[in-house]
């Protein structure tokens, strides 16, 4: 009656507190669902369609009422084995009947020590053997950040041109992909400097560039830097993803993150390798870094690692992390070790590395189009993480990409004629960059459904120019 009484009061002022009781009493039951969203979700969330999700599974998503769609892009990446797999979903729902918030601050607890063991037979070299779990992404991002300036006691961080690794502060600073993640949150967290990645827009080259050109000076202006910038003495680590993300879907060549070993061990640099959205198989292996073969000092992993369930996870040398003082973190997962059973047990790297060539035999007839193909500057990727990158008739005067007979705003334009057509389909990078991440257990079927309509809708696009 108090609160009643209170919001009469308000509401009786006429100032803009008078909306409280109207929007107190709505609700999915008296409005309209996407109405609703509308009014009360955060507008600092972007989203690729204005309707409402019911259920998903496999490689399906339906919406309200019913209407049935492709999904390639899989939560970006995380719903690695598809929506609802009945295996992880299982295992999920009886975990919450048994223990669900094991607060690691307490005790140790069964499912934590359980998913460690089978972890350590998937990770990507023996010296990883020390886990600390967090619930996403970026807060994994911001426990590495952290561990590796309090092991090292140093503050700077070098993070890589095009770089994304989250939204929240830390992993803020450290984005460099676009700079919509950081608008009006500055000043940003200091000591963080930025350094070329070996993709041919970052040297103002052409679409084919040589990698190895681009390799060595990319790996020069790193040791610029230190000369320059950043000092060793005052540098605690090297961050990378192994696969650009919003930065464009652009592979690392091994000879890249083998240079940065090398520098990092010659300057005393820990080496950070994100794999939150490479890793648990989007890319033919199960961690990107091993086509490298090159040694994380701590590797992030997250998103595919519980197939939608919030858990991520830095694993290191175990006499990196005896540097750390006991209460510095602390964090608590959930129990995904089904999904590396999964991995074996379906055979998923073989799947992925089958329709990967697939796709990518799709999509280079696709670029072999006379009428399609100069609209197409790249196509790129590997396993299931692949991208296509169109031309654009006004980029930058600067850009030699530019290409002025290609119709404006092209990724966006065929994203969403894929969604007309039944294909959800995400753009990436501030390049005019469309990306596929189907669920790594995709058949070929779907998978030729999804090649079938982005090609029509790449083309209609093409012809309404």
């Amino acid at each position: 009656m108090l609160l009643g009484r209170q919001l009469l009061r308000t509401a009786s002022r006429g100032s803009r507190a008078s909306v409280v009781p109207q929007a107190l009493t709505r609700s999915i039951a008296t409005a309209p669902p996407i109405e609703f969203a509308q009014r009360h979700v955060s507008k600092g969330l972007a989203r690729l369609s204005e309707d409402v999700i019911e259920r998903a599974e496999g490689s399906w998503v339906t919406f309200r009422g019913g209407r049935t769609v492709l999904d390639f892009t899989c939560g970006i990446g995380v719903t690695n084995l598809g929506h609802c797999h009945p295996k992880v979903s299982k295992a999920a729902a009886e975990q919450c009947l048994n223990l669900v918030h094991g607060q690691c601050g307490i005790a140790y607890h069964e499912p934590y020590l359980r998913l460690i063991e089978r972890l350590l037979t998937i990770v990507p070299h023996a010296s990883l053997d020390s886990f600390f779990f967090a619930n996403s992404g970026s807060e994994a991002v911001e426990a590495a950040l952290k561990m590796a300036r309090g092991i090292t006691r140093k503050q700077n961080i070098v993070a890589m041109q095009g770089a994304f690794h989250g939204r929240t502060f830390g992993a803020m600073a450290v984005t460099k992909s676009k700079t919509v993640y950081a608008d009006g949150s500055s000043p940003l967290m200091p000591g963080v400097v930025t350094s070329p990645f070996p993709y041919w827009h970052h040297f103002n080259s052409a679409p084919g560039a040589d990698d190895a050109e681009l390799v060595r000076a990319s790996l020069y202006q790193l040791e610029l830097l230190l000369l320059q910038q950043s000092a060793p003495s005052d540098t605690a680590a090297v961050i990378v993803e192994p696969v650009l993300g919003e930065g464009g879907y652009v592979p690392a060549p091994p000879a890249f993150l083998q240079g940065l070993r090398d520098i990092c061990d010659k300057n005393g640099l820990l080496l950070i390798i994100d794999e939150v959205q490479s890793g648990f198989g989007r890319t033919g292996r199960m961690f990107n870094i091993q086509y490298s073969g090159v040694r994380p000092d701590l590797l992030i992993m997250a998103k595919g690692l519980a197939n939608g369930f919030p858990l991520s996870a830095v694993v290191s040398p175990k006499d990196l992390t005896d540097k750390l003082k006991p209460g510095t973190m602390v964090r608590l997962p959930s129990t995904p070790i089904e999904v590396a059973d999964a991995f074996q047990e379906e055979r998923i790297l073989e799947n992925v590395n089958a329709r990967s060539a697939e796709l990518f035999e799709a999509l280079w007839a696709l670029k072999a189009d006379p009428t399609v193909g100069p609209h197409i500057l790249d196509v790129r990727g590997q396993g299931l993480m692949v991208a296509v990158e169109f031309a654009s008739p006004a980029h930058s005067q600067f850009d030699p990409a530019v290409q002025k007979k290609t119709p404006p705003s092209m990724s966006m334009r065929v994203s969403k004629r894929c969604l007309e057509k039944g294909l959800l389909l995400l753009t990436t990078s501030i390049y005019e960059t469309v990306r596929f991440i189907p669920a790594l257990n995709i058949s070929p079927e779907d998978l030729g459904k999804g090649i079938g309509i982005f090609k029509e809708a790449v083309e209609e696009v093409i012809h309404e120019a």
